[in-house]
């Protein structure tokens, strides 16, 4: 029966799924609540503090003054900031007329789909993918179309696979490196492979999103739109939530063509409106500062990748790639579906994450919610000593399966 309350409901809401990540995390602080030392990896969130000239940089522009309006794209200190940053870092050649910023990357995207997508158009999702990318996707009206590569590919997709999939609907790419949920890198030449498939399809626009771009263990970003043949199709997402450990402050970024920046605008001019002021300065500074602290932060990340790594190894069945990137292990657990212990079953991934968490009491998030049902998404934002004894947990809970 129909309840109520969904009578009144949209279909938009109804047919949205809930973020796995936030609703695990959910779960992992109402177990907490009960008493239980629950270790949670399931956030994709640095576990360190904003670095305290960056903190230094908002206390003074509140005092002087930054509390009101912003521009609807962006303060012009921070967009030039971006602007610089953009050549600087990644070869990319954006005007500040070209750059809009948002209230985190996640609104970054939507503002993109609700600005391109009508109806009935595709969008081809690299998968394994972030978990918002699809609802934000269907939110605007578009159809995802998954392309799946597995930990036997490294999780990348390849211009081949991308070829075949294009028709005359395609609208829009989406994809992350380094990648969330798989930590994957998108190299040099791979990229330029995508580049030279999507060269022949102008109506294309390509959203490459590269939040976790100063988490990336290869000393060498390559971004897309760095290649002449796709310049004037692809849109460069970025922000300041990762690499600068700035997730609370929600500000992300894009560089894209002029007509689609201000399309961009014209949207969040009626959602949100511009970003908070004093945040954006304190963003500008830390753009335009000596980056030493997200490289420390980086180093640790790889640091306790290797860590993980490591760990996930010895647990049989798992099987584990080496990401070279962001602060995830994307491992395959499908050898444990179909086994149980007393009244668990596992049949898929989500059964093996809520297993652990009531068992093991350790939160990770199923990979189904990322496009690959056989894999479970582990964050190694955490200490230590929380990894070494949740992954110890995680393999005692599967020894008991059978």
């Amino acid at each position: 029966m129909i309840s109520q309350v969904n009578m009144q409901l949209s279909d938009r809401i109804l047919n949205m799924s809930e973020s796995a990540t936030l609703k695990m995390s959910q779960l992992a602080r109402e177990l907490r609540a009960d008493g239980h030392d629950v270790i949670s990896l399931s956030i994709g969130e640095p576990d360190f503090d904003t670095p305290i000239h960056i903190k230094e940089a908002a206390i003074k522009a509140l005092h002087d003054g930054f509390t009101k309006y912003t521009p609807v794209p962006g303060l012009p200190q921070l967009r030039t900031a971006i602007s610089n940053k953009f050549k600087r870092d990644n070869n990319l050649d954006y005007g500040i007329d070209q750059i809009v910023v948002s209230n985190g990357a996640k609104q970054s995207i939507a503002n993109l789909c609700l600005a391109l997508l009508n109806e009935g158009d595709e969008v081809i999702l690299f998968a394994p993918f972030w978990v918002s990318y699809i609802e934000i996707v269907k939110m605007a009206g578009g159809v995802p179309v998954l392309l799946k590569a597995g930990i036997e590919k490294d999780f990348k997709v390849d211009a081949e696979q991308l070829k075949e999939a294009i028709t005359d609907r395609t609208k829009m790419i989406i994809f992350s490196s380094p990648c969330n949920p798989t930590g994957s890198v998108y190299l040099h030449d791979e990229l330029k492979a995508i580049a030279q498939v999507v060269d022949a399809h102008p109506q294309i626009t390509i959203v490459s999103d590269e939040i976790y771009e100063f988490i990336n263990f290869t000393q060498n970003h390559a971004s897309i739109g760095t290649f002449p043949e796709v310049k004037d199709q692809t849109v460069t997402v970025n922000g300041m939530s990762k690499g600068f450990a700035m997730t609370g402050w929600r500000l992300g970024y894009m560089g894209a063509p002029k007509w689609i920046a201000k399309a961009c605008t014209k949207i969040q001019g009626q959602f949100t409106s511009g970003a908070t002021a004093f945040g954006q300065m304190a963003a500008a500074h830390a753009l335009n500062t000596d980056l030493q602290h997200t490289y420390e932060m980086c180093d640790v990340f790889q640091r306790r990748r290797d860590l993980v790594i490591g760990l996930l190894k010895e647990i049989p069945g798992f099987k584990v790639n080496h990401p070279l990137g962001a602060f995830y292990s994307f491992p395959d657990v499908s050898a444990y579906f179909g086994k149980s212990f007393e009244n668990y079953t596992i049949e898929n991934s989500d059964d093996l994450a809520m297993y652990l968490l009531q068992k093991a009491h350790v939160a990770l998030v199923a990979g189904s919610a990322f496009g690959d049902d056989n894999c479970i998404r582990i964050s190694y934002a955490a200490s230590d000593e929380q990894l070494i004894e949740a992954i110890k947990r995680v393999k005692e809970a599967v020894a008991l399966l059978k």
